[in-house]
């Protein structure tokens, strides 16, 4: 397990470091170029790459990079949605009111309601309750009271907040391969429990985040699945109302987006109460096999 934290400030005090001069000049069309550039000169003036685990410590490095910008473009999201609630707060107010006053004011009808989207979404919540199941958050996770989760078919991102100014070294962080625990050294685990489904526990690293949050991203085994809860004991979240993000599609390889597509249509397929792909297709083969059988009797055939 790799991990991404500060150094500690006696391990600074007590490293000699040597400042050397470092030119280059970054065109935006072809970054990498950059990068190599980079690579080679840490790899000529330092010792870095003569250590058996550089893959993955860059690996661990470009991982922790991206999930900040993903958490900072999460953040930016989630302040542009208020202020665009907001604009709309007076007109929603005002047609409250209209509706208050329209329904006082008219006389009593017999019959059904016309139900409200939100009375919808309400019923819908509440089914879940009954079921024990969680609508998922946007991440397609679940926000608990101590932590929250978010998910992707290959990766599980998890945010615990620790008191501000927590340094790395206070930091007590185990991953394996079906479980985790963490917490602040010398206190009870904050997080503590069995997986869903196993993790590659070498792909899966924790950092700490502006001392004020421990981040974990979890490598899935299973790639192909979506995670119906982090560790057992809390509540499971309703997979089918997991949201895939279409826009992502493109980057996975042909036969992996072929999978993901297939488990989408499949998922949609069963909401409306229809037959998923493998169950189309193991209808259309009995339906070629009677047609070319006509003198057998399928009259009690079914599909299991």
């Amino acid at each position: 397990m790799a991990i991404l934290s500060d150094y500690e400030e006696e391990d600074q005090k007590q490293t000699e470091s040597v400042k050397k001069p470092f030119n280059a000049v970054l065109d935006s069309s072809d970054p990498l170029r950059f990068l190599q550039t980079a690579f080679e000169f840490v790899a000529r003036e330092t010792d870095l790459f003569k250590k058996d685990s550089v893959i993955k410590d860059v690996n661990g490095l470009v991982r922790s990079v991206k999930e900040k910008l993903d958490a900072d473009e999460r953040k930016r999201k989630e302040k542009a949605v208020p202020a665009a609630s907001n604009g709309g707060a007076s007109v929603k107010a005002d047609n409250k009111r209209a509706k208050e006053e329209s329904s006082s004011s008219a006389p009593y009808q017999s019959g059904s309601a016309v139900k409200e989207p939100t009375d919808q979404k309400m019923e819908e919540a509440n089914d879940d309750d009954k079921k024990g199941l969680r609508a998922p958050n946007n991440g397609n996770g679940l926000d608990m009271e101590n932590y929250s989760w978010i998910q992707s078919l290959q990766e599980v991102n998890v945010t615990i907040p620790v008191p501000p100014g927590t340094k790395s070294r206070f930091i007590a962080c185990e991953i394996k391969k079906n479980h985790i625990k963490v917490g602040l050294k010398g206190q009870p685990p904050i997080l503590e429990g069995d997986l869903y489904k196993s993790v590659k526990v070498d792909d899966s690293f924790w950092s700490l985040e502006d001392q004020k949050a421990v981040t974990l991203l979890l490598t899935k085994q299973d790639q192909m699945e979506w995670w119906k809860f982090l560790v057992k004991g809390e509540p499971e979240i309703d997979t089918q109302k997991v949201e895939p993000e279409s826009s992502k599609l493109g980057d996975l390889d042909p036969e992996t987006r072929s999978t993901v597509e297939k488990m989408m249509f499949d998922q949609r397929q069963k909401q409306m109460g229809k037959p998923t792909s493998d169950e189309m297709q193991k209808q259309d083969i009995l339906k070629k096999f009677m047609a070319e059988h006509p003198e057998m009797d399928f009259s009690r055939a079914k599909i299991n």
